[in-house]
């Protein structure tokens, strides 16, 4: 009796040192951070084209410098972003611009740069994470991911919220929503991720970005109306021309 109790502990034993852990978001985003470039991020100085438009993005350990260089008939437009604020050039002058207009080239600059980039940024002081389970998204398992900002250091648009889809198998983000504050209201998107390829060490994708023609639409049941199709496509968002040095 005393071996059969013994045994039966043993194998309890067994049973409880083999069950895992849950991972929890901030561990699911480290690993995304890591099949997608990890610090090679921190100091790469990236270049790439989108609709027509040039970028350009440097970081050296805390510090950036962001670029976008409009070239038109009657000459070269550079906007520059960097820990300093913003300035644009007029060609190569520096040009005088109100506050408001500031404000709305800087949102537009970031935001390119944002997307393009991630998942880099996503364990930044002001970024927020929670872990909304496991689901399924045709057939394939997903970690789902909440992000949202602290107001301090959080930016001009520090309300948006985010939902990421985390791939069980390769740790990398498929899927993308995200709602932001609208004039009259809030506005959401849905984005798909496509033609993945590695630059240098780093994950760049392109997305298929769709829209929600239900203006009740909630931001966590977008994947279920992505998966039956009653998502409207919006445009598509392409890099190209990518460079990393």
């Amino acid at each position: 009796m005393q071996k059969l109790k013994y045994l039966v502990l043993v194998c309890f034993l067994a049973m409880a040192c083999k069950t895992e852990t849950p991972l929890t978001a901030q561990d699911i985003i480290d690993k995304t951070l890591e099949v997608s470039g990890g610090d090679t991020y921190l100091n790469a100085e990236i270049d790439f084209d989108f609709r027509d438009i040039h970028y350009r993005s440097k970081r050296d350990h805390g510090k950036f410098h962001y670029e976008r260089v409009i070239k038109d008939s009657v000459g070269t437009i550079k906007d520059v972003l960097n820990n300093d604020g913003f300035q644009r050039f007029v060609n190569n002058e520096l040009a005088e611009i109100p506050d408001s207009m500031a404000v709305k080239y800087t949102s537009s600059v970031n935001s390119v740069h944002y997307f393009a980039l991630l998942p880099f940024g996503l364990n930044d002081v002001a970024v927020n994470k929670s872990s909304l389970g496991e689901v399924s998204v045709n057939d394939k398992l997903y970690y789902k991911i909440k992000v949202w900002f602290s107001q301090e250091g959080g930016g001009e648009d520090f309300e948006d919220v985010f939902i990421y889809w985390i791939s069980k198998d390769t740790f990398k983000a498929d899927y993308i929503a995200y709602s932001y504050i609208e004039d009259d209201g809030v506005g959401i998107r849905f984005r798909e991720a496509y033609n993945e390829r590695m630059v240098n060490g780093l994950r760049f994708v392109d997305y298929n970005n769709y829209k929600s023609e239900e203006v009740t639409m909630d931001l966590l049941g977008l994947d279920k109306a992505y998966e039956s199709g009653s998502l409207l496509l919006l445009s598509k968002i392409e890099l190209e021309n990518i460079e990393v040095k």
